[in-house]
């Protein structure tokens, strides 16, 4: 049974999710969600139990318990949205920058002078 766990503690780590699920099963997976470009704790985290009556009776005593100073929202995980675009962005036929006109020289008209 996948399980969400949010409002965690920007210092917690996956050992002390493992420390704090432990007691009611066994645990297949601890992992903290983080950025991908600071690499820093996002503040939630999902836990993967063995079997769901485990998960449950995890969810039904850690919801609210305190990590770190933070009470812990604990409950079932919930499938992954489809989120709306993505794909890079579409491109059109609008041009775009430059510093338009001139004569490739700079924009100057006149006479060169050597």
């Amino acid at each position: 049974m996948k399980i969400y766990v949010g409002n965690l503690s920007y210092s917690a780590t996956e050992d002390d999710l493992t420390e704090l699920f432990s007691p009611f099963g066994n645990i297949v997976s601890a992992k903290i969600i983080k950025d991908n470009y600071t690499g820093e704790s996002k503040g939630f985290a999902f836990i993967e139990m063995e079997s769901q009556e485990e998960g449950e009776n995890a969810i039904k005593e850690l919801n609210g318990k305190e990590l770190k100073n933070r009470a812990l929202n604990v409950s079932v995980a919930r499938p992954k949205e489809a989120r709306p675009g993505g794909g890079g962005g579409g491109r059109d036929s609008r041009p775009r920058g430059g510093a338009g006109g001139g004569s490739g020289a700079g924009g100057f008209k006149g006479k060169r002078r050597f």
